[in-house]
């Protein structure tokens, strides 16, 4: 119907004025219901109707990144919502703001950002709360005062102990260490490092291993290949290292895999199966650890769901349910644990493809 024929046949005849009124509120009720149902409302009273949800991470064409999109994806696909994806090319602090301000000004209804930096973004995220949208950290958290919820897939805790089980049992309780990261400011990596800082200063086990140094690739392949390199030759008695990225770990294990350190100089973090693969194989790496990083997007998108319905509000103790994830429940902090670390080995590596 439009609304442009019902004002000529009112002008042109006034014996129709009701039936125009009537037929004008039927329009304008029409149209308010197609907005509704397509996009959702700002609040999200209703946990049947579609939402928008954009996923910023840290840099785009990450691997790792892209299995954890792959996770966000799906979940959004099988929910019916808008699902979309803007970032930068490199991990950056403040390489992220940009695109927080576009889809504030896009009024999406939920932003999930795996931040660069803790503080860096907090403004433009506020800025985005301000304007309605529900913010959500995944991977890697901001501060608490910026978003509503963090989905993790483990403790930090956790992290840091099966990384220094893993490198301790190898170097028999005794040498020196490095840990090659991915950016300085990158929320995650730095509370791993924390914990495995803490690991090594407070367990008798650990009293032998010498933490000699902490070096950072910026998640770039490139980088990270030369930055291995160079702790080598800076520290010819180094026994192992430990890289808490998948980028840092599978560019360090293809150094090693060519050069004489191969089977002298340990290699542990956490990376992808499909890109381990090959170093578990012809010996370079032993063991490694990881978790399915595709359910952190799955879970970050249920939650998201469930913040915009108004089920949940981010209150610790409540939970909500996930698809094939189950019931989570929001922890301490406002988090969310999905699951625990899996070690890799030759046993048990072609079980895993992601």
């Amino acid at each position: 119907m439009k609304l442009s024929r019902i004002t000529e046949g009112r002008a042109s005849k006034s014996r129709k004025v009701l039936a125009f009124s009537a037929a004008a509120t039927a329009v304008v009720f029409a149209l308010a219901g197609c907005a509704s149902s397509g996009s959702g409302s700002a609040s999200g009273s209703s946990g049947s109707k579609t939402f928008s949800i954009a996923f910023v991470p840290k840099q785009l064409n990450n691997p790792y990144t892209n299995v954890e999109l792959s996770g966000g994806q799906k979940a959004a696909k099988a929910l019916g919502d808008k699902y979309s994806v803007v970032g930068p090319d490199t991990a950056s602090a403040s390489s992220q703001v940009s695109y927080i301000n576009t889809l504030t000004q896009k009024h999406i209804n939920v932003i999930a950002i795996a931040a660069n930096d803790p503080n860096a973004v907090c403004s433009s995220l506020n800025q985005a709360k301000a304007g309605g949208a529900k913010i959500i950290t995944f991977d890697s958290d901001t501060d608490k005062s910026c978003r509503s919820l963090f989905i993790n897939q483990v403790t930090t805790q956790a992290v840091a102990d099966i990384e220094i089980q893993q490198t301790a049992s190898q170097i028999n309780d005794e040498g020196q260490i490095a840990i090659l990261s991915a950016t300085a400011n990158a929320t995650n990596q730095n509370a791993w490092i924390a914990d495995m800082k803490k690991d090594l200063a407070t367990n008798p086990k650990y009293s032998k291993i010498q933490l000699v140094t902490t070096v950072y690739g910026n998640d770039d392949d490139t980088t990270s290949f030369q930055v291995a390199q160079g702790l080598l030759q800076s520290y010819p008695n180094l026994k192992a290292i430990i890289s808490p990225t998948t980028v840092g770990i599978a560019a360090t294990a293809r150094f090693l895999s060519t050069s004489s350190y191969k089977g002298k100089v340990v290699l542990t973090g956490l990376g992808l199966p499909s890109q381990m693969r090959q170093y578990i194989k012809d010996g370079t790496v032993k063991e490694f650890a990881l978790w399915d990083p595709a359910k952190i997007g799955e879970a970050a998108v249920y939650a998201a769901k469930a913040l915009e319905a108004g089920t949940i509000t981010g209150k610790v103790g409540q939970t909500f349910k996930a698809g094939s994830l189950g019931t989570l429940k929001i922890g301490a902090d406002n988090t969310v644990i999905v699951g625990g670390p899996t070690a890799f080995t030759a046993a048990n590596i072609d079980q895993y493809n992601f």
